[in-house]
């Protein structure tokens, strides 16, 4: 899951955003003691253990009351930038992922416990799902008389157009796991079916429908982790009739407990109580408070101060995808009423620096610059020793099979960049005063991070011309394969913890094209008869240690991304604010669960 603010990934979130990842979740006022560093790695490795699969018994509603919770008023929320999609089906950041769990439901979804541990169940279907034919064949049950905001019961026939559309050409910047499990890996999917507007389905023995309340999926491979991929935003159901295609983005119809007011593209979303909706059907969510308001345009640091400050609206606020700004860290970390109101937790997410590798061929390049990267400044900018750890590899540490002792460009001892080392392979690459396009996305912790890196990549002899992006769309300029840019930072994390989501949307050659995670380009032999081997090993144990190999080899062998920090939250809330949570699955505060005191 990508991560913009998070592409997650969430989100992811995603990306990143936001997926569904295994975290070690903080209860209400956890905040870490001041002057520590908030989650350790040893945090991260314990919360890196397999999803639960949960019963039918637990897929029932209502969900399990939050101690003195009450009814009414609104949750304000502040937020840096629009969402850039609402279509569940485009969304694969962290920040619209965390939106779709108030809007949109979908197969299945997770629950977690007090101590985080997660347990995928049913949400719109009875159960997670029924495997047979060796894990290839996945059957689905409806439960009875879920309606849409309209007062529309949901069907098989919405479920069947719901993963139908997305084969369509317009959508391009959601997951694409069940697509091409059931019709081809890469971008093979797309020649096997393109859509359902035309009036075409997807064959019975690819998608069966076989009454209104039963879905059957028949994959090509066997996917025991079928029901994690359908928790996943993009595979909420969109009713087939009130489906409008592109203008979905703008007024989409809601399954889960709150539905769209109004929406102001670049101001605010108003988001109101959804009378359709029945608690008795949902294992998960609440629907304490009347609605949210979520205003656009509040950097990092206007949302800390507001949140901090505590007055008007501000004591009823939470933050979305947002973080604690690192110049407000001693005025909450020192106040134990504030620390109260605060929740953290070890995110999934590498922030890693793209590079381009139609433009940028010459590893030697591509090495000096990840030598030069001053990777703690860039995570201090974005939270201070809250925000993060210098990154040592592509596999965050919540991903089964992390390996801490790997570190190929000398993280551990020289954290802020080895520019003497870099210098020298620029040298040897004849390589001085090479122009390279440096694109940023247009926010201030951006920015910084940007200048931060420059800086250093000067210092090695490299001339580089800095293009600013606006962040809302940023995930969809980079993802195009002629994007015009050198070098660019994203950030992914696991869409539930397995490697298997983590490597595949990242670096496989058969993914590339616009709307793709393969941000690099990434396209080497070896790597795509790996991850096609890898991704078939049933045990999970084996699969991450084969997936930690992989990821020694991208790293060392060809370097398409140089990792900078793994990313960590920190997030405030308003004194008025009760049931406040950090979610093992989104890896943010948890909206689901939040109520007003008063």
């Amino acid at each position: 899951m990508s991560i913009l603010r998070s592409r997650t990934a969430q989100t992811t979130v995603a990306a990143v955003a936001v997926g569904a990842l295994a975290l070690t979740g903080c209860s209400s006022g956890s905040g870490s003691k001041s002057g520590s560093k908030g989650k350790s790695q040893a945090d991260a490795a314990a919360q890196s253990k397999p999803v639960a699969m949960g019963t039918a018994q637990d897929s029932v509603g209502p969900a399990k009351e939050v101690p003195g919770a009450r009814q009414g008023g609104t949750i304000q929320v502040y937020q840096e930038s629009d969402f850039s999609h609402l279509d569940p089906g485009q969304i694969y950041v962290s920040d619209a992922g965390l939106l779709s769990k108030l809007l949109y439901r979908g197969l299945t979804t997770y629950v977690e416990d007090d101590k985080g541990d997660q347990t995928v169940v049913g949400d719109l279907a009875t159960d997670p799902g029924k495997s047979s034919d060796g894990g290839k064949t996945w059957t689905f049950k409806l439960k009875d008389g879920i309606k849409d905001q309209n007062g529309h019961v949901i069907t098989s026939a919405d479920i069947r157009h719901s993963i139908e559309r997305l084969y369509d050409p317009f959508l391009t910047d959601g997951p694409t796991y069940i697509q091409q499990w059931l019709s081809g890996a890469g971008t093979k999917y797309r020649k096997a079916y393109a859509g359902p507007y035309k009036g075409k389905h997807l064959p019975a023995s690819v998608l069966d429908t076989p009454d209104d309340k039963t879905v059957i999926f028949h994959f090509l491979e066997p996917h025991t982790d079928a029901p994690q991929a359908l928790a996943m935003a993009a595979y909420s159901v969109v009713p087939e009739k009130t489906d409008t295609k592109q203008k979905y983005d703008q007024a989409p119809v809601a399954t889960g407990p709150y539905k769209v007011a109004s929406y102001k593209s670049g101001k605010d979303l108003e988001l109101v109580r959804n009378p359709s909706w029945d608690a008795k059907t949902d294992p998960l969510r609440h629907q304490y408070v009347d609605g949210f308001n979520i205003e656009f345009n509040h950097a990092k640091d206007d949302q800390t101060k507001t949140i901090l400050a505590d007055r008007g609206d501000a004591k009823n606020a939470i933050m979305f995808t947002g973080q604690i700004d690192a110049t407000q860290l001693q005025k909450i970390t020192t106040n134990k009423s504030v620390m109260k109101r605060t929740v953290q937790g070890y995110a999934p997410y590498v922030w890693q620096l793209n590079f381009n590798m139609d433009r940028i061929k010459d590893k030697r390049i591509r090495d000096a610059i990840a030598l030069a990267i001053p990777a703690t400044a860039a995570a201090r900018a974005d939270g201070g020793i809250y925000g993060g750890d210098p990154a040592t590899s592509l596999m965050s540490p919540t991903t089964p099979g992390f390996d801490k002792s790997f570190d190929p460009f000398n993280r551990v001892k020289k954290p802020n960049g080895d520019i003497e080392a870099a210098k020298k392979l620029i040298k040897e690459a004849g390589a001085e005063n090479k122009k390279l396009v440096y694109a940023y996305a247009n926010t201030p912790v951006r920015t910084t991070q940007a200048n931060l890196i420059i800086n250093n990549l000067k210092k090695i002899g490299l001339d580089i011309q800095k293009k600013e992006v606006d962040s809302a769309t940023w995930y969809e300029q980079m993802g195009k394969v002629k994007n015009g840019f050198d070098l660019y930072m994203t950030g992914w994390g696991q869409d539930w913890a397995d490697g298997n989501t983590v490597f595949p949307p990242s670096f496989d050659g058969a993914q590339i094209q616009d709307g793709a995670s393969n941000y690099s380009h990434t396209n080497d032999k070896h790597v795509n008869e790996e991850l096609a081997r890898i991704q078939k090993i049933a045990d999970a144990n084996t699969r991450a240690k084969e997936y930690a190999k992989l990821s020694e080899y991208i790293s060392e062998k060809i370097n398409p991304a140089a990792p900078i920090y793994y990313t960590k939250v920190f997030q405030i809330a308003g004194s008025n604010v009760g049931g406040l949570r950090y979610s093992t699955v989104t890896s943010y505060t948890d909206p689901t669960a939040v109520y007003l005191k008063k």
